[in-house]
Formats: C-alpha cells, structure tokens, sequence
C-alpha cells in the first residue's frame, strides 16, 4: 500500500465539484471586512474633498454669497407679511416696497435711539470713566511694583512708530476696502432681498422644472421646510431677543446704569448667537456697570442678567422657537467654533441656522414627518440594569 495511492473518484463527483466551481464567483478583495472598511475611507475621503472645495469655492465669491443667503434668511422672515398684503390686494411691488421701508425704519429707528442715547449720556459716562481710571491709578501706586518712565516711553514710541509705518498704511487702505465690500454687499443684498420678495415663488418654481415625480416633490418638501425652518428661527429669535433686551433694560435703568439703551440694543443683536452671545452682552453690561457705578452694582446688573438668561431659556425659547431648533447644545457649540473658524463673525451668525435647515432637509427626505432612513429613530431594546438584572 503505498503513501501517494488515491482512492478511485466517481465522475459524477468530479462533474459536480466542476459545476459548484463554475456557478461560485471567485472572492473579491474587496468583500470582506477590511475591504469594506477601505472603501467607505475612500468615500469619506471623497466627501472631505468635495465639502472643502465647495467652502473654498464659497470663500472666493463671499460677496455673491453672503448677501444672497442673507436675503434668503431675510425673506423668510418677512416673506408671510408681504403675502397677507398681497391677500389682502396690494400689488406685488407696492407689498414688496412697504415691506423694505418697513424693515429700513425699523433699523433706522434703532439706530437712531442708540446714537441719540451715546449723545445725551457720553459727558457722564466719560466723568465717571475718569473718576474709575483715578481709583486704578491710585490702587496702582500701592502694588510693590511699578512701570519705570522708560518703559512707558518705550511703549509710546513703539505706537508711534506703528502708526507712521508702511504697514499701517497698508491696514488701513485694506479697511477702505473692506468698507467698499461691504456697501457693495449690502446694496446687492437689497436688490436680492427686493426680488426674493417680489418674485420668490416664480423664481422657486423655475428652479423646480427639471424634477419630476418623487424627486419633484422631494425638492418642494425641502424648500418649504428651509423657509420655514429660516423664518421660524429669524422671528422665533427676534421675539426671544426682544423680550431679553427690553428685561435686561428695565434692570439697568434700576441700577442707574449708564447706556441702558445701548446696552439692550446690543442684548438684542448678540441674542442672534446662541449660548455665547447672551454671555457676551451680560459681561458687557457688568464691565459698564462696574466702571460708572462700582462692583456691588455690576454684581447686581450679573444678577439681572442670569435671571433673564433663565427665564428665556426655559420659558421663552421652549414656546415661541416651537420645534424649529431641534439641535442639542453640544452640536450648537461645536457648529458656532465651526462657523467662527471658517467665517469668521458671519460664520458665526449663520452657522446654527443653517445646520437647523440642514437637520430639517433631512427630516423631510422621505416625506412629511418621514426623515432619512439613517436618521430615523429606532426601538430600543428593553433597558437593562446597572447592577445586571433585568429593568
């Protein structure tokens, strides 16, 4: 009997294993874990290459952009009052028009209150401002160290220097020009603000002409909810920020703080950055109330305003912002460092609205109330304890 002698195989065996070879695929590199696993990097590197190229893009043409996604934010948030003039049969240009100088008198207004208040307290302010300085200085002299004469001349011819150098010439030819940008945009802002109002649902529909069937609706599901989402999250915000500034307002003018006016205007305005602009416009007011007025009026402006911050974060916000900002706290901090990063203060004002549209997009993907399958939410199992038995 011999080592390498084989049993005699059946043909019917031999056909039937060439049969299975021939009906099974040969295995791809690609099927198994790892290769899974490189593909979907691969797709995550596309992605990251797709989305930075399209930021650099947006980067290169701000001036276009900036302005038109403002007007888009504008026109949802004042879209529903020129529609009720046109219900009510004013013609479209003459609803569009009241609706612009209704918006120019409402900034107008404020700005004028805010100036005119600058005015009317600024011989006070600056009085208190030299008496606060005087203390600094007079606690200055008792600390066991002191800034010789020489430094502080030092100091001073290195300003001058600045000022008279080349490169602060160049800074401020630059700031010329970002101030030729700016008016650019903003009279470009008018004029897409001005047609959004006028003629938003024809332009709407004409972008909507290539899509057909599901895809048709889809796209008219995302636009609905972007407007509403952007015009909910305007007024919601709006309406927030008002009862803020006016709260905050009526606090200071108790304190006897100086600038109240300003001071809740500027509550208004950062009121539009979540989290971080009501910290910002609270330490603000503390700084004028601890400079006019003394430490123990600044603690109480701190109270005001921590009082107003709780009152609108669990009262205000849950009723008139409704379900437009379903976004948790962590993800608005981390969109708001984004936003900072990339834009800058307009990135700052419009990254949270715009990642709420995004959300929104997606919770509509598939239909009214029906998001995307990935973002659906899923059963959860029954809960099991800590300690190991069931729950």
């Amino acid at each position: 009997m011999s080592l390498f002698r084989r049993a005699p195989v059946h043909k019917d065996a031999v056909a039937s294993a060439i049969e299975h070879t021939e009906d099974t695929p040969p295995r791809s590199l690609w099927a198994d874990s790892f290769g899974r696993l490189a593909l979907r990097g691969v797709q995550i590197i596309v992605l990251v290459i797709v989305v930075a190229g399209l930021i650099w893009g947006i980067q290169q043409v701000t001036l276009v952009v900036i302005p038109l996604i403002l007007a888009l934010i504008f026109a949802s948030a004042f879209g529903p009052f020129t529609m009720w003039m046109r219900r009510k049969g004013v013609p479209s240009l003459i609803a569009t028009l009241l609706t612009l100088l209704a918006v120019v008198a409402v900034l107008t207004g404020l700005g004028w209150l805010v100036v005119r208040a600058v005015v009317d307290q600024w011989d006070d302010l600056y009085s208190q401002a030299q008496d606060g300085f005087s203390q600094a200085l007079d606690w200055y002299h008792t600390l066991p160290f002191a800034i010789s004469p020489e430094q502080i001349d030092s100091a001073m011819s290195a300003v001058t220097d600045f000022v008279t150098s080349a490169q602060f010439g160049t800074g401020a030819l630059a700031g010329v020009s970002a101030i030729a940008s700016f008016a650019t945009g903003f009279v470009l802002l008018i004029v897409i603000l001005f047609f959004f109002l006028k003629d938003g649902p024809r332009m709407w529909e004409f972008v909507l002409r290539p899509f057909r069937g599901t895809h048709y609706d889809r796209a008219r599901r995302i636009g609905d909810k972007t407007v509403s989402v952007l015009g909910s999250y305007v007024r919601g915000t709006a309406s927030v920020a008002a009862v803020d500034a006016i709260g905050i307002y009526i606090g200071l003018l108790i304190l006897q703080v100086p600038l109240a006016l300003p001071l809740a205007v500027l509550v208004f305005l950062l009121a539009f950055i979540p989290i971080v602009g009501a910290v910002s416009a609270g330490v603000l007011a503390a700084l004028v109330a601890l400079v006019a007025n003394g430490p123990v009026n600044a603690l109480f402006v701190v109270g005001v305003v921590v009082l107003v911050n709780q009152l609108e974060g669990n009262f205000l916000q849950p009723v008139l912002m409704g379900r437009t900002m379903k976004l948790h706290s962590f993800v608005v901090l981390v969109v708001l460092a984004g936003g900072t990063a990339i834009g800058g203060i307009l990135g700052t004002l419009l990254a949270v609205p715009l990642t709420a549209v995004a959300w929104g997009i997606v919770s509509v993907w598939n239909g009214e109330n029906e998001p995307a399958e990935w973002a659906r939410r899923k059963k959860r199992r029954s809960p099991v304890s800590l300690s190991g038995g069931e729950g």
